[in-house]
């Protein structure tokens, strides 16, 4: 029978306009595959969890992600699966709308396939079908590194930051269309820094 974790609930209702709608719709067709599922919190993202770790989902300021925690194993004979970094984090890119995900039939046929490999046991680093793209490294604009050098705080946040930490960071600045936006995600970022905040930092559980 499914149960539903309330704190998942709060996580959606807080989630922008555009994304509470994709979150719903694909945690409902979860639940419609999967009755067993487990729900959970986990780095402050919503999980779903099936004889272990299945799948999860994620709402930003832009855009949501859904991802399965074995996707580099999963048959995808419809070409739905997005596993390059370069657009975005989860299995389907950088998501806006109901749109932009596959359609239900193809969604249903993942799961299902997700299920079967934790029923069977399948450990995702045992996988030699495909090998997982390593995430890109993003460098270091110099107008970032100089800011950094002048303020003493932010740069020890810096400093003790996962490269995961700092990625997130860089991408956003980067991705600035203006010059203007950039400024505004630069004084945001140092704001944070300053506070020993990560990029995320509202979705990490405390």
């Amino acid at each position: 029978m499914s149960t539903f974790d309330p704190r998942i609930d709060a996580y959606i209702a807080k989630a922008a306009d555009f994304a509470r709608p994709l979150l719903e719709h694909v945690r409902e067709l979860v639940h419609e595959v999967c009755p067993e599922v487990q729900e959970t919190i986990k780095w402050g993202m919503p999980h779903f969890e099936y004889l272990g770790a299945m799948c999860g989902m994620a709402s930003f300021k832009n855009h949501c992600s859904f991802g399965f925690w074995k996707a580099t194993l999963l048959a995808d004979p419809n070409g739905v699966l997005k596993l390059n970094e370069a657009v975005g984090m989860g299995s389907f890119g950088k998501m806006t709308s109901l749109q932009d995900l596959p359609k239900d039939k193809d969604l249903k046929a993942l799961l299902r396939e997700a299920m079967r490999l934790n029923e069977d046991g399948i450990k995702a680093e045992h996988s030699t079908r495909k090998k997982a793209i390593p995430k890109r490294e993003i460098p270091e604009p110099d107008y970032f590194t100089t800011r950094l050098k002048k303020d003493k705080l932010a740069d020890e946040t810096w400093q003790k930051f996962a490269a995961s930490h700092r990625r997130e960071y860089l991408e956003w600045i980067t991705e600035a269309k203006t010059e203007a936006t950039r400024e505004k995600r630069m004084n945001e970022t140092f704001s944070q820094l300053q506070e020993g905040k990560s990029r995320h930092w509202k979705y990490q559980t405390k």
